[in-house]
């Protein structure tokens, strides 16, 4: 719903979503479809630079991926009829939708089972070659915004999806998954915390 809300906004969308929503302004698939291309291929390059190190779990970016690229159409189709004509109103409309993606991604966070390949890849990358995580995040975002800035001026000679809005979401969403990663410090404790080990129970009697 997050990446939905901004799209919608048209005031650009995010930097992982640029390339997929460029191409679907020219090729007959969706949003949601082309997203789910382009995290196959970034889980695919995940593996070429893994090698050995591309874990059983890494596997489950493909599920996920799938279910977030139909998820995307799905929202997309409930904001069908919104048709946002006023700036300030497509304003609101795109910081609306940095909320729901940072609390997303703060879901993603919190759970800690898997990360969608954008994130992903960066940490394999951060992984193999020893980078710093939070400057190859903001290469990587700049490399999407930059590839999908260029394959739209190809396509359609102008910008389309590479706006102010993709730099607002680019520094934005990381905000807010900070922010609620501190006002609900308590939440991982309160789901997570694990069951007495059985051998500290078998003591404690």
């Amino acid at each position: 719903m997050g990446v939905s809300l901004i799209t919608k906004a048209d005031l650009g969308t995010s930097p992982i979503s640029s390339i997929p929503y460029v191409l679907s302004l020219k090729f007959p698939f969706t949003l949601g479809e082309f997203t789910i291309v382009f995290s196959l291929l970034l889980i695919a390059l995940q593996l070429i630079i893994l090698k050995k190190n591309f874990k059983l779990e890494h596997w489950l970016q493909i599920p996920v991926s799938i279910l977030f690229g139909y998820f995307i159409d799905l929202t997309m189709i409930f904001l069908t009829d919104i048709n946002l004509q006023m700036y300030i109103s497509k304003f609101l409309f795109l910081l609306l939708g940095c909320v729901v993606l940072g609390f997303g991604v703060y879901l993603e966070m919190l759970s800690n089972v898997v990360m969608l390949p954008g994130e992903s890849f960066v940490r394999a990358v951060n992984i193999t070659w020893k980078t710093d995580f939070g400057i190859t995040k903001i290469v990587f975002d700049v490399s999407m915004t930059v590839i999908a800035a260029g394959l739209s001026i190809l396509f359609n000679g102008q910008l389309n999806g590479v706006r102010e809005g993709t730099i607002i979401a680019a520094l934005l969403v990381g905000f807010v998954a900070r922010f609620f990663a501190k006002k609900l410090y308590f939440a991982e404790e309160f789901l997570f915390s694990s069951v007495q080990p059985v051998e500290d129970a078998e003591l404690a009697e």
